[in-house]
């Protein structure tokens, strides 16, 4: 700073050195348009890598998340196992002969019809008894399920068979 070479700033208890810019020769006005010109040749030409780096990369990603050969092999070979079990599974059901009879099907039939009436009849009786104690209660239906501790057929996305 002495010499000249550096200036010295005081800001407070802090001292900035940094070069004199005086003793530099000043540059033409045809300098700094050429110095222009090749900033903009390279910032054209960082953006053009960057485009580049980033299918790069983005190619790169796919190719690492997809299989690779062995991968698609095995999984072609577990595939096939896999279809040989089922078709042998088919074949064993198709060769039974231990198919339900008609008046077992039957059977079945009218129990369930029986139980989804009842289930229909108690959850009518409940509903209506519900509505109700809900008539005098001064808070909201959803509010008195939570206090009582009543699961719907609605809450556990259950319906009733047709």
């Amino acid at each position: 700073a002495q010499q000249g070479r550096v200036r010295e700033k005081t800001y407070g208890k802090q001292k900035i050195y940094f070069a004199d810019q005086e003793q530099l020769p000043a540059a033409s006005e045809a300098e700094l348009s050429n110095l222009d010109g090749q900033i903009a040749a390279l910032s054209t030409k960082v953006q053009v890598l960057q485009q580049s780096c980033h299918q790069m990369e983005a190619e790169l990603k796919d190719l690492n998340s997809s299989m690779t050969t062995s991968e698609v092999v095995r999984e072609i070979e577990e595939l096939r196992k896999d279809c040989a079990s089922y078709t042998e599974k088919l074949e064993r059901i198709k060769s039974a002969t231990n198919h339900v009879s008609p008046e077992e099907k039957e059977k079945v039939h009218s129990e369930q019809k029986l139980y989804c009436k009842e289930w229909r009849r108690r959850k009518r009786m409940a509903t209506e008894l519900l509505d109700a104690i809900l008539e005098g209660y001064p808070k909201s239906k959803k509010q008195f399920f939570e206090e009582v501790g009543i699961e719907t057929d609605e809450d556990h996305n259950v319906t009733l068979p047709a």
